[in-house]
């Protein structure tokens, strides 16, 4: 039986860091399910799911320990389970690009939130645009549509939302 652990942390940007962490896996000779490292600003943001027996997570536990009190850095870690597939729902990826606008990040998720959309990722940045010095906005999402849903229903409505934030959007089901 598979047990699985995500892990949190936030340190220093560097090579070394991102070596440690990557790492750990074949050190507790578990596998990496999910992995997402990101610079910040000056710091790295390393959240991880591993999967392995008990005794490898046990071991993969007392390393984060260790890290933690050697490099003085604080990472969250939990034991967790995979869920189920949901076969009740479509897939889609959604990818928002337009001027920045204030909450605009909110706005969208309380839109698909109110339209019954699983959240599973999301994405975002600002930018300044090259060729205007304008501050623009994009969003990378994943989202899963319950298949009794009307698809084109949601698409609609999702699209005159854009519209009204000046939003260039695609929906499309996930491939």
């Amino acid at each position: 039986m598979q047990n699985y652990l995500v892990i949190n942390t936030f340190v220093e940007n560097s090579n070394e860091n991102i070596r440690k962490f990557s790492k750990l896996a074949k050190l507790c000779r578990c596998s990496v399910i999910d992995c997402n490292f990101k610079v910040i600003g000056q710091s790295l943001s390393i959240i991880l799911l591993f999967s392995g027996t008990w005794d490898a997570i046990a071991k993969m536990e007392d390393m984060l320990e260790k890290l933690e009190k050697e490099d003085d850095i604080v990472i969250q870690s939990k034991r967790t389970e995979i869920g189920k597939l949901q076969e009740n729902c479509i897939p889609y990826a959604i990818d928002i690009v337009g001027p920045d606008q204030e909450n605009l990040t909110f706005d969208i998720i309380n839109f698909l939130l109110d339209s019954d959309l699983l959240i599973k990722r999301v994405s975002s940045s600002i930018f300044e645009s090259s060729q205007t010095g304008i501050k623009m906005f994009t969003l990378h999402m994943i989202a899963h549509i319950p298949s009794n849903s009307s698809i084109s229903t949601i698409r609609n409505e999702f699209t005159e939302f854009c519209d009204q934030f000046n939003l260039d959007a695609i929906m499309e089901p996930l491939k």
